[in-house]
């Protein structure tokens, strides 16, 4: 037998995907579906609700989360006031991402495939676009964020001779030489982790939730006997009074709603590989609880810090980096790193992998959905420029939460109230069945986003641009989430009700299981699903 040539070997062809017979798609290019859009098969549901508080408590556990925090404070608040807007903020978020979860849960089915029922078949792909574009934004946010933890590392090891090397970068770049080489780095160690299966990925955020909050305490511990609450933590940190405390509060709960508002729309991509839709339940619980902590840790030091260097520093890297003691450094500079590592992976990459299985099923399953966001996300972007100071962190990270928090209210609308959680889980693989609404669109979630999301954008050029004055306007954009997530949930609600899609009602749900019980039982007493995600490794 001969060998393939090279040619044909890396010809569009060769790379397309092996076609799976349990699919429920058609053959259609744009309704195709792979192993990996596929509704998830019970051997491999595999979390559990242990696993559900490593994910919560190992994400929590964040660098973005303590610059959320201390950010906070860099603005003008105080703790007092920066805590609660913390704890309401993810204590609306885990409701959402139950309500989202349990769809997963039920269904077995991703984030992308779950919109075609309430956005409309092609409609949703406006969801599964956007959300590719963040997963890559944060994706490039977070790998920046471990690039700083490389270099802290790296001084902390040769200290002498980082600092002898040359910056060969304009200062109108952004970023100095040995950053760009310590991002280089951390983008290179990401790489092999982006092979891992979904299932087996949880394993790593059990390691991160044991090692990651004992040095968060650690270092809180640190702060208070420096600085002690008494000293640190006093109502002279905060700046603002009035009205302008009034939006600055509501515009960091935005912020700390922004933080995971991204996962409150795709958490399906996780929890359809639940064991049963009671293991995630505990994310209700988890999430505020984990992240006002993580946010009080963040917090505290921060204050310490403008006791013990005269300054608030919101960034725990720097901090971190002027520490005398080189081993402290480094070890703290390494559990933020695996902090980061675990973040950028179960929160960004997967999330994006699972979003461009939709978009060419044909050719790219979750591992090379991954690949894909670390080389482009990873490089299109300058995270170095929105993390350059806490009011640009705050703003960016309210900007898209003028889009995610419709999303996330169409979704729950429409499976909780309008469908009332009966839906047709075959008909979401099939461009022409009862999903089609009108050519591919439901205009109800149409005229909710655009209800929804308009008034945000004046805010939004004007945070962009401060020189464009938009008067009062700007406040929709402070309050974008909450904003959108009740008009577009009231308005889809409405036209739902008074515009009923009949067409897609149903008396109980459709999971399709006889169809794929057959097709199992057709491939001589072999299970079709029974393989598993790392038998890819050789299609990649």
């Amino acid at each position: 037998m001969s060998r393939p040539s090279t040619k044909s070997r890396w010809s569009l062809s060769a790379l397309a995907l092996e076609p799976e017979p349990s699919t429920f798609a058609s053959d259609s290019k744009w309704a195709r579906s792979n192993r990996d859009m596929d509704p998830v098969p019970p051997e491999l549901q595999t979390w559990t609700t242990w696993n559900y508080i490593a994910y919560w408590i190992s994400d929590a556990t964040n660098t973005a989360t303590w610059e959320l925090a201390s950010s906070m404070i860099a603005v003008g608040l105080s703790w007092r006031q920066a805590l609660p807007a913390i704890a309401v903020g993810h204590i609306i978020i885990g409701s959402v991402m139950v309500l989202n979860g349990t769809i997963g849960a039920r269904l077995h089915v991703a984030f992308p495939v779950i919109t075609r029922s309430s956005f409309g078949f092609w409609f949703s792909y406006f969801a599964v676009v956007s959300r590719v574009v963040l997963s890559m934004f944060w994706f490039a946010i977070q790998s920046y964020t471990g690039s700083e933890c490389v270099l802290v590392m790296l001084k902390a090891i040769w200290p002498g001779h980082i600092a002898r090397i040359p910056n060969r970068l304009p200062e109108s770049a952004g970023i100095s030489t040995v950053q760009m080489m310590s991002y280089f780095l951390f983008w290179l160690i990401q790489l092999p982790f982006l092979l891992v299966s979904p299932q087996r990925i949880r394993y790593l955020f059990v390691l991160k939730a044991a090692i990651v909050p004992a040095t968060w305490l650690a270092m809180l511990i640190w702060a208070m006997h420096e600085a002690p609450p008494s000293v640190s933590l006093v109502p002279k940190h905060a700046t603002l009074s009035g009205s302008a405390a009034s939006w600055a509060w509501l515009s960091s709960l935005n912020s700390a709603l922004g933080i995971y508002a991204t996962l409150a729309v795709n958490i399906p991509d996780f929890t359809r590989y639940a064991k049963n839709e009671r293991a995630q339940y505990v994310q209700m619980l988890v999430i505020p609880v984990a992240f006002t902590l993580a946010g009080f840790c963040g917090i505290a030091v921060a204050s310490a810090s403008e006791v013990l260097y005269g300054e608030v520093i919101w960034d725990p890297l720097q901090l971190i980096d002027r520490w005398d003691s080189r081993a402290a450094s480094f070890f703290a500079a390494l559990s933020f790193a695996l902090a980061t590592l675990g973040t950028n992976i179960s929160a960004n990459s997967l999330s994006a992998a699972n979003d461009m299985t939709v978009l060419l099923p044909k050719y790219i399953n979750i591992r090379r959905g991954q690949v894909l966001c670390a080389i482009i996300g990873g490089w299109a972007l300058c995270p170095w420029e929105i993390l350059s100071s806490a009011p640009g962190f705050l703003t960016f990270m309210s900007g898209y939460t003028i889009f995610l928090g419709p999303f996330a209210a169409i979704m729950c609308i429409d499976y909780w109230i309008v469908h009332q959680c009966k839906v047709d889980v075959p008909a979401m693989y099939d461009p022409n069945g009862r999903y089609h609404y009108w050519n591919g669109i439901n205009w109800r979630a149409a005229i909710a986003l655009l209800f929804s999301v308009t008034p945000g954008l004046p805010g939004l050029a004007a945070s962009i641009n401060p020189s464009i004055n938009v008067g009062k306007a700007a406040r929709i954009f402070d309050i974008g989430w909450l904003y959108g997530f009740f008009v577009a949930g009231v308005l889809y609600w409405g036209l739902s009700t008074l515009f009923p899609a009949k067409e897609t009602y149903l008396e109980e749900v459709n999971l399709g299981k006889q169809d794929r019980d057959s097709i199992e039982n057709e491939k001589d007493g072999s299970v079709v699903y029974s393989r598993t995600y790392d038998q890819d490794l050789l299609m990649m």
